[in-house]
């Protein structure tokens, strides 16, 4: 895998940077080194968690050490392949753009000099990636939207958006899984749950997944919630 930079990262976990850039071979790179710890895990090992350019590394400093640690790391990233060979998993997410559910989508369409329908075509033109899950539990940071659309943030973010809004910051897109303050620019909202603390694992999505968004109308978003369909 050539040279990348393993740091401490307090006394229990250990960061490794793939890159600097946020980009698929890099991605692809982590998710397959991600595979490689779940499926053997390192001496005192907790978990692992990817996110754009690295995958830190958590574990119990009473079973290992940080040298001992450091040292599998390395040693083991000689052996990971440039890809993972993992199926991928393609999750289908409805939204209802517009309205009520997306008040920003005039906005979005009139900073790219575009018209509202085309913004919700190009939005849902694209296949994204899951690159990690952070901020709030379950929020997915997707990668792959146009830059046609790219808008940034609010000025003054929102005290409370509403859990199920599809939002847009810059070039990212992303899905509140629950209520919380943010900046994003809210274009819809999904009737799924991408957050359920009953299940296991708690997170419809997960690094790695490929999201497509595909448009509904009221009844439909209606009828989906009603039914508490997780896709």
């Amino acid at each position: 895998m050539g040279h990348l930079d393993v740091t401490p990262v307090g006394d229990s976990a250990v960061l490794i940077r793939f890159g600097d850039a946020v980009e698929a071979s890099t991605h692809a790179r982590i998710m397959a080194f991600v595979d490689h710890l779940e499926a053997a895990p390192i001496p005192g090992m907790v978990e692992c968690v990817p996110a754009f350019t690295t995958v830190t590394v958590f574990y119990d400093p009473v079973l290992a050490s940080y040298s001992e640690v450091k040292a599998e790391l390395v040693r083991r990233l000689a052996d990971v392949p440039a890809s993972t060979d993992r199926r991928v998993r393609v999750v289908e997410i409805p939204v209802c753009y517009g309205g009520e559910f997306g008040p920003d989508l005039e906005d979005v369409a009139a900073h790219n000099n575009l018209t509202p329908e085309e913004v919700v075509r190009i939005h849902t033109s694209g296949e994204y990636i899951v690159y990690a899950i952070g901020f709030a539990p379950g929020f997915p940071y997707l990668g792959g939207m146009s830059e046609r659309i790219a808008t940034p943030r609010l000025a003054t973010p929102r005290l409370a958006i509403p859990a199920g809004s599809v939002g847009i910051a810059g070039g990212q897109t992303g899905v509140y899984p629950i209520e919380t303050p943010g900046g994003w620019r809210l274009i819809g909202r999904t009737p799924l749950r991408l957050f359920r603390p009953e299940d296991d694992p708690p997170s419809l999505l997960a690094a790695g997944d490929r999201v497509r968004f595909y448009a509904i109308d009221r009844d439909e978003y209606d009828r989906l919630g009603e039914g508490d369909d997780r896709g």
